[in-house]
């Protein structure tokens, strides 16, 4: 299972969990035939998701004489731990700074700050529910 330590995915990484978020589980034959060319080797793709294995992101289950591996951590788990860390390293742990800083980037249009402003009243009436 995923790891509780501060385990940033390389891009290489990423782009495999990003395949396997998609597929579900799957070979490495299959995690390669998602790729675009030209396809990295088969022995890179195999040799990452023994790293990711390691690191507790990817399990895997025997089937005859190869194995099928799928995610241990959800895509939506490993965003949010993400964005926590970038929030702490970049922001001070301050969504408000964060926010704030994206807020006053002028390639953020007024109608993505009006949806992000409704997104957030969405989420403070939900909160304020229950």
């Amino acid at each position: 299972m995923y790891k509780e330590l501060d385990v940033e995915l390389t891009k290489a990484e990423e782009q495999i969990m990003k395949i396997l978020w998609r597929i579900k589980k799957g070979m490495i034959r299959n995690v390669l035939e998602e790729y675009d060319d030209p396809k990295p080797a088969y022995t890179t793709v195999a040799t990452i998701i023994k790293i990711l294995e390691k690191k507790g992101f990817v399990t895997k289950n025997p089937i005859g004489n190869t194995h099928e591996y799928a995610p241990a951590i959800s895509k939506q788990d490993y965003t949010g731990k993400f964005l926590k860390r970038f929030v702490g390293k970049y922001f001070s742990n301050s969504y408000k700074t964060m926010i704030s800083s994206l807020s006053s980037n002028e390639d953020l249009s007024a109608k993505e700050m009006e949806e992000i402003i409704e997104l957030f009243q969405n989420q403070l009436k939900s909160k304020n529910e229950n």
